[in-house]
């Protein structure tokens, strides 16, 4: 699944440790998510939407065309 987290949280000053320890997670987890390497959980992915104060399709894109396209 793609997503900008990296942009956003560079965009912030944050890295990766902090923005870890915001959410109460690993920076390896976050290092993962950005890299493409772990698709987070669904509590996980709002937790980093609300964090961002975005939707979370905003944030995440799972590739695929809107339904009814």
């Amino acid at each position: 699944m793609n997503n900008n987290i990296r942009a956003l949280r560079t965009a912030r000053g944050l890295s990766q440790e902090a923005l870890g320890s915001a959410l109460n997670v690993s920076r390896q987890t976050i290092n993962a998510i950005e890299a493409g390497r772990y698709d987070p959980s669904l509590p996980l992915a709002f937790k980093l939407a609300r964090f961002f104060a975005l939707h979370i399709e905003d944030v995440f894109d799972d590739g695929e065309e809107t339904l009814g396209s």
